[in-house]
């Protein structure tokens, strides 16, 4: 099943594969660059191309004039059919073949018996350079096609009119070596590239597993919350009539619907949110904790090694019991994360109450490297970015100017409980 975001490795997966894709003129490979996507390595080589190209066609089209007597109206065809195609072996490394080998074969009825070989120098040269990209940039199916096709159809015919057999079968060995050489390299780059994708792959994965477990632990501690609640309304509701004697009957009949209510809805929560919890994992009897307990956060950070300063900023307020965990999860994460990656660091905790917003941040005077590129992948600032975003808030994480770490999230309160 094929992969839209999955990169074609040099473009190697992207050409028609067999012999028939090299014999068929009419089957052309789609557009394969073979050059560094960067402008300051992909400009030199195509300068470098170019002058190749035009080099090699001007020393083609003048051997065959002044050494092996052509007339000019066929050298200046014959030189550009066998060397010019170098302007665009990088791209189309085929479709220049293709041209280069009729304009070689070509050569050989125009020239038959006369010279040692019938082509000049220069387009030889021009055919390695060919068979090289050929080499890197298609299927290796193809690349055997190709240097069967030269073999067999251009250099043999040479040899059947009149070039040395001997000479022939060094100019084969070229052509096997350079096509061999060009698949060794396109191979390398196709592995390096394959394995670039994987681990690209991974990460995303990884980050994406992060989530969806942090959501289904966002949404069982919720539900501990909600349960604990629904369990409050339901005793209430059923003790409303034994606190009250002379409750009337309508209002008593509105307490069993309440009742009834809050109990059916605890049990669907627990029904669906239960399929989120481990095996060995048990519910929550109690709500969820908060930053009541910043004080034993710190302590427990405290003991790891970590010398911590906390603060809170503003008035204290009441909370919505979700940015109260969430706040409370964010500060465990950051100070877990302390711990871990800047171990012996003076950590402050600042929770700063503000007119619209809870604003939670810790930073750390530790050096240490980025999370996602040295630490498997911050899945850590993955939660915390979640349970943030789920509230309508964010949360920036970034290293400091000087050294250090900081995690500073901004939570909009919400309704109060």
């Amino acid at each position: 099943m094929n992969d839209p975001d999955r990169p074609a490795t040099a473009g190697r997966t992207r050409l028609a594969a067999g012999v028939r894709a090299a014999l068929v003129p009419g089957h052309d490979e789609p557009a394969v660059t073979l050059l560094p996507g960067h402008p300051a390595l992909r400009i030199p080589i195509l300068l470098v191309l170019t002058l190749m190209a035009v080099g090699f066609t001007a020393g083609t089209i003048a051997i065959s004039i002044t050494q092996y007597r052509v007339n000019a109206q066929l050298a200046w065809p014959l030189g550009a059919l066998q060397a010019m195609p170098l302007l665009f072996a990088a791209r189309w490394p085929l479709a220049a073949w293709r041209v280069a080998a009729a304009g070689l074969l070509l050569t050989v009825f125009v020239r038959h018996g006369e010279g040692f070989m019938p082509w000049p120098v220069t387009a030889i040269l021009a055919l390695i350079v060919i068979l090289f990209f050929v080499g890197v940039g298609a299927a290796r199916q193809t690349t055997v096609g190709v240097g069967a096709v030269t073999i067999a159809g251009v250099l043999a015919s040479a040899v059947l009119f009149g070039m040395p057999g001997w000479f022939g079968m060094i100019l084969a060995a070229i052509a096997a070596v350079t096509l061999t050489f060009g698949d060794a390299v396109g191979g390398r780059h196709s592995a390096v590239e394959e394995l670039r994708w994987r681990e690209e792959q991974h990460r995303r994965d990884l980050a994406r597993q992060a989530v969806l477990e942090e959501r289904a632990r966002i949404a069982r501690e919720l539900h501990d919350v909600v349960a604990h609640h629904m369990s409050v309304i339901a005793m209430q509701a059923e003790a409303a009539p034994y606190k009250i004697p002379e409750l009337p009957d309508a209002a008593r009949q509105t307490f069993e619907v309440v009742r009834d209510a809050a109990r059916e809805a605890l049990t669907e929560t627990r029904r669906v949110v239960g399929l989120l919890r481990s095996d060995d994992e048990g519910a929550e009897r109690a709500p969820q904790p908060g930053l009541e307990r910043l004080d034993d956060l710190v302590g427990a950070a405290r003991r790891s090694g970590l010398s911590v300063a906390s603060a809170v900023v503003g008035m204290p307020r009441p909370l919505h019991a979700g940015v109260d965990l969430s706040a409370y999860r964010i500060v465990q994460e950051s100070l877990s994360n302390a711990s871990r990656y800047a171990p012996g660091s003076r950590v402050h905790v600042e929770v700063r109450y503000g007119a619209d917003t809870l604003t939670v941040s810790v930073t750390d005077d530790g050096a240490r490297s980025t999370p996602e590129e040295s630490h498997g992948g911050g899945h850590g600032l993955v939660g915390m970015r979640e349970r943030a975003t789920m509230l309508g808030g964010s949360l920036d994480a970034g290293p400091r100017e000087d050294a250090g770490w900081s995690v500073v999230a901004e939570l909009p309160y919400g309704d109060a409980d």
